[in-house]
């Protein structure tokens, strides 16, 4: 089953920039949802293949996945019980490898034989793999958030080397939680630390994580990007506010949430104009919002049709012009964004 939910362009919405209430005009957001047919699995973390496939796995049931958007068509692809896995990704040969969360391990599935190869990781404690990202050559990052760690996968070799995220003495256990990960143009991954108000970086050649602070102490960084000039944009689950830290100067700015301090941002995507989108999952119906930082203004927000109930990853699709996400709600999303405009030496 197909939904689509349409914001008509003059609707207003309450932005805030920088602190400032502002009215001002949308522009026209379509986001359509397919129902997923394994009930309450918690479909996430959507990759489109090169053939077009959105592929998904199903946390709670324990499978990976594609939906095909013009027919409808969905295929299942069953992992082991209890893996719980997490996210996926899949390569230019149509492979896919996901994080097995409650097993510890990464899985590579070959969709034309349905052949599925495990790799553990090196050590225990790295016990819940959690996001992956592609690197360089075959290099893929990951972060582990329980286990409190910073990883790359080999995938020619199945090699895994695991880096030591900061412990922390408060929140929820000595875990800083490295959670969001994505890369930069010179193969530097950057990580959100979720129990704590820092954003972390690896050296690929040394293998060392820096951090970065973040302004307010009580600030939960949760997903992030990174724009064409290498700005890390993050938004913050607990404060309810979207920030940009600058690597080179260490300089950060915020601004708070159209919905507030209740908003708790979560799934986090920048378009190929570096618009950042991310969605507001402490309000229901979950809000899409897009933000320019041309502008430095929240020009739309999208009530998701179905609720949403979280949105917790998503994926831009440059072919389409669109954004992929997937929801509490059992559905799989895609936001058509407005046209694209060309990126400016003076958007930052």
């Amino acid at each position: 089953m197909r939904l689509v939910n349409l914001v008509p362009l003059t609707a207003l919405v309450l932005g805030l920039s920088g602190g400032a209430l502002a009215a001002q005009e949308t522009q026209e957001i379509e986001i359509a949802e397919w129902k997923v047919p394994w009930e309450e699995s918690r479909p996430r973390d959507p990759y489109v293949a090169p053939d077009g496939k959105v592929w998904f796995v199903g946390q709670r049931t324990h499978y990976a996945a594609w939906l095909d958007r013009t027919t409808g068509k969905f295929k299942q692809f069953p992992l082991s019980d209890g893996t719980g896995p997490h996210n996926l990704v899949v390569d230019d040969d149509g492979i896919v490898y996901y994080t097995g969360n409650l097993v510890g391990n990464i899985g590579k599935l070959d969709p034309t034989t349905g052949d599925i190869e495990r790799f553990r990781m090196p050590e225990l404690a790295a016990r819940d793999p959690h996001t992956l990202v592609f690197g360089e050559g075959d290099d893929l990052w990951f972060t582990v958030q329980g286990g409190n760690f910073v990883g790359r996968f080999a995938s020619g070799t199945g090699d895994v080397t695991l880096v030591k995220a900061p412990e922390v003495t408060s929140g929820r256990g000595a875990s800083s939680r490295p959670y969001g990960i994505h890369m930069d143009s010179q193969n530097h991954p950057w990580i959100a630390l979720f129990n704590t108000h820092k954003i972390a970086t690896v050296d690929p050649e040394t293998m060392e994580l820096t951090s970065f602070d973040l302004p307010d102490e009580r600030t939960r960084p949760r997903r992030l990007v990174v724009d064409s000039d290498d700005m890390i944009w993050y938004v913050d689950h607990s404060l309810g506010r979207l920030g940009r830290l600058d690597p080179k100067t260490g300089a950060i700015e915020e601004w708070d949430n159209p919905s507030g301090e209740r908003s708790r941002p979560y799934a986090m995507a920048i378009d190929g104009s570096d618009r950042i989108w991310f969605v507001e999952t402490g309000v229901y119906p979950n809000k899409f919002v897009g933000f320019d930082p041309a502008t430095e203004e929240f020009f739309s927000v999208t009530d998701i049709g179905s609720g949403g109930g979280s949105v917790r990853h998503m994926f831009y699709e440059e072919s389409t012009n669109s954004i992929w996400f997937g929801s509490d709600a059992n559905t799989i999303g895609q936001a058509k964004l407005p046209p694209l405009r060309p990126r400016t030496t003076t958007d930052h």
